[in-house]
């Protein structure tokens, strides 16, 4: 989703783009009013970011000295009936994280989780990543980053309510203990925390608290169900597409077939007589491209008044890339001399006993999330509230806040829920909000003073959007007959996704894109030497699930396994070799995916191989064993055993889904149709019609295993991802003897 990042690296640029996305989203009322408010909504922790701290000086003084991330005001609300509102400072699209920072909250306040609930923030700064002191759901960090943070909050929550009881029943708050979302005395007595609400809310914040003892967890680590699975399952939760509000208007966008295009002629009277159809705007769009967005009632409607638009398009000064001439420029690319990554001291290629060469080709891929991009703005002639899905509220907001001639404090962008995203939903020309309030702005000139929500089609996503970059490996490596690697000369050619923006400055080092080279050669000890070059393509390009990894993954655990096979060792005997005993992490998680399958142990059946892989992404370790066949030519992937070290497992089911959500679409990119090509310009493919992503009938039988760990837990939604399509190549590469150089697999 977003390259694995070091928060000592974040640079001024970062906290710039926050200070102009801060949002004041609450606004001061009369002492009295507030407490006569609090009495009836109890315990305001979450409703009134800025005024929910206790009221005394005292309270003043302690809560100024927190950070705002620090606040139990913008977290945590209960209710006069017990019940507990977490506020998550992340986008929840599918990764589970609405569940999760919850279970650590509710851990150190002891509620009772039948009563915990959760819901979405917005842009206020309190909503930061703690550690990168942005706005961001990325990088696998969610619970990475917000385990303490959220421990903490619960812990201060705790701690006042225990204060509270404690006044009331005029004890030591030393002699009393909570559990199941109550304050007991150790003679009986017994306080719901919805009856302490009041009065906890006349304290102050705590700055210092006592955490448990992890041996004492009773809901970290425990398989617990989404509190969303039931509106999910059930048709009834509402995603940002479905936001609505009166009078709200609908708009699309006719978009140029090449990217950077502009309108040459327009015709837009068969488009203004479309009933329902209230305006047609010429508007900007990303990367210097126009659009004509229309303007209706509805979807339907504002899509019909775009089929009857007439656009002639003119191209003549925006490249127009075509993949076959790409590729060839590539390979080209990948003879010359240029910018290393690696450039270690190794013997010459010639003198090695054994050799390998290989190229390996990967192309471009599509988000292609089941819920195509949406943005709702309201606009006012001071103000602007904003509904999406974003992954970056505070960036969002700013760049809503410039395009929209706005103060930040004057933007409040609301986070909604979103189905999928993949990286798509933080771009980083923040291209989905900034033609939303540019469409939003020039409706309102042309007299429509009405919410306006703008929609994409999967089309206009998979045709205009951003992608996973092409790349090309070229690999010469040379071996001894014990497969100790003597050198290994290595390029990569591809487009960067950090050059240009933000992260540039400490991302880019070199002339190299960090996220492009991310998990090549570690952890083996290899002596390698990798050149990097990154050609301008007019292809907007993207990080895209588990980023480089995505690749680097497949290049590494593929050759390493051609290496196995030229000297007749196991694989997976092989790859402990090489770890040594440097590597713990990743002998325990794959040893564990070998006791768990049978591997060396049962007979497969006729027909089956067994395919190995193992990497780690974000500070987690995945191991895959996995069971393949090659039936009327065609691979197929029967069965998955993973071994997953992602130290302590907040939620062992939210592990397992993510496991096997990441390994299905690391699954998809192996599959005949899964890739963006380009003919004179224009991308060749539309919709799940001609790009492919795995079906129900592609899926394998899944079998997946944590390693028990009480360490700080690490990222889990992106590393599942990486070493699906190794393992599965070298299954089938076992069967036919031919190494799988290119994604999706082609075995003619």
């Amino acid at each position: 989703m977003f390259p694995n990042m070091d928060h000592k690296e974040l640079p001024r640029a970062l906290q710039h783009i926050m200070e102009r996305g801060r949002s004041t989203t609450v606004h001061a009322m009369p002492r009295r009013s507030f407490l006569k408010l609090a009495g009836t909504l109890g315990l305001a922790v979450g409703i009134f970011p800025d005024l929910a701290v206790a009221q005394s000086s005292d309270a003043d003084a302690a809560a100024a000295s927190l950070k705002p991330t620090e606040q139990p005001s913008a977290f945590v609300h209960i209710a006069p009936n017990g019940e507990v509102t977490v506020t998550i400072n992340r986008l929840e699209f599918g990764q589970g994280v609405q569940t999760a920072l919850p279970m650590i909250l509710a851990e150190e306040l002891d509620a009772d989780w039948n009563l915990v609930r959760s819901q979405l923030g917005t842009n206020d700064m309190a909503y930061v990543d703690p550690l990168f002191g942005m706005h961001l759901t990325g990088g696998s960090n969610t619970i990475k980053n917000s385990f303490t943070q959220y421990r903490e909050l619960g812990a201060r929550v705790r701690a006042m309510l225990l204060a509270a009881a404690a006044t009331r029943w005029n004890v030591e708050a030393s002699t009393l203990r909570t559990e199941a979302g109550a304050v007991l005395a150790s003679d009986g007595r017994k306080l719901g925390y919805g009856e302490l609400a009041e009065t906890a809310m006349a304290l102050p914040v705590p700055q210092k608290i006592a955490l448990k003892d992890p041996k004492d967890f009773r809901i970290i680590g425990q398989p617990t169900r989404r509190l969303d699975a039931q509106a999910k399952s059930s048709g009834q939760q509402s995603f940002g597409i479905d936001f609505k509000l009166p009078g709200q208007l609908t708009a699309v966008v006719a978009r140029p077939p090449v990217f950077g295009a502009r309108i040459a002629t327009l015709d837009d009277s068969a488009a203004r007589a479309v009933k329902g159809v209230k305006a047609v705007l010429r508007v900007p769009l990303d990367r210097g491209a126009e659009g004509v967005a229309v303007v209706a009632d509805g979807y339907w409607q504002a899509s019909q008044g775009r089929d009857a638009l007439k656009v002639e398009w003119d191209t003549s000064a925006v490249e127009k890339v075509d993949s076959e001439r790409q590729l060839a420029h590539y390979r080209e690319m990948a003879t010359r001399p240029g910018p290393r990554q690696f450039d270690s001291d190794m013997v010459p290629l010639e003198t090695a006993p054994l050799k390998l060469e290989a190229e390996f080709v990967f192309p471009y891929l599509a988000h292609a999330a089941m819920e195509p991009l949406n943005c709702t703005v309201r606009l006012a002639d001071d103000r602007a509230e904003i509904w999406m899905g974003s992954q970056s509220a505070g960036p969002d907001a700013a760049a809503a806040a410039t395009a929209l001639g706005l103060k930040p404090e004057q933007v409040v962008l609301n986070v909604q829920m979103s189905g999928g995203g993949f990286g798509r939903r933080f771009s980083s020309t923040y291209d989905t909000v900034i033609e939303a309030c540019e469409i939003a702005k020039a409706a309102r000139s042309a007299g429509l003073n009405a919410p306006i929500r703008t929609l994409w089609s999967r089309e206009d996503d998979m045709r205009g959007g951003y992608y996973r970059p092409l790349h090309l490996h070229r690999a010469r490596i040379g071996f001894d007959n014990q497969g100790k690697v003597l050198a290994w000369d290595h390029s990569i050619v591809g487009q960067s996704i950090l050059t240009g923006t933000v992260f540039e400055q400490f991302m880019v080092k070199n002339g190299i894109d960090a996220a492009t080279t991310e998990g090549m050669r570690a952890p083996y000890p290899l002596p390698m030497r990798l050149t990097v070059h990154h050609p301008k393509d007019n292809v907007p390009v993207l990080w895209w699930r588990s980023v480089g990894s995505t690749h680097t993954a497949y290049v590494m655990e593929t050759l390493l396994d051609d290496i196995a096979r030229a000297t007749d060792q196991d694989p997976v005997a092989y790859r402990m070799q090489l770890f040594g005993d440097q590597h713990i992490r990743h002998r325990d998680a794959l040893q564990l995916a070998v006791d768990k399958s049978g591997y060396g142990k049962m007979q497969l059946s006729e027909g089956r191989a067994w395919g190995v892989a193992v990497h780690e992404s974000f500070s987690s370790v995945i191991a895959y064993v996995v069971e393949a066949s090659v039936a009327d030519g065609q691979p197929k992937l029967h069965r998955v055993t993973a071994g997953v070290h992602c130290n302590l497992a907040v939620n062992p089911l939210t592990v397992e889904a993510q496991v096997q959500g990441a390994a299905i679409m690391g699954l998809s990119m192996c599959l005949a149709g899964s890739a963006i090509t380009l003919k004179d310009g224009v991308v060749e493919q539309s919709n799940f019609s001609d790009y492919t992503v795995a079906r129900i009938t592609d899926v394998p039988e899944f079998d997946i295993h944590i390693v028990p760990s009480a360490e700080p837990p690490t990222g889990m939604g992106e590393p599942g991802l990486p070493p699906l399509a190794p393992a599965f190549a070298n299954a089938i590469a076992r069967l036919t003897g031919k190494p799988l150089r290119q994604l999706p697999f082609n075995l003619t």
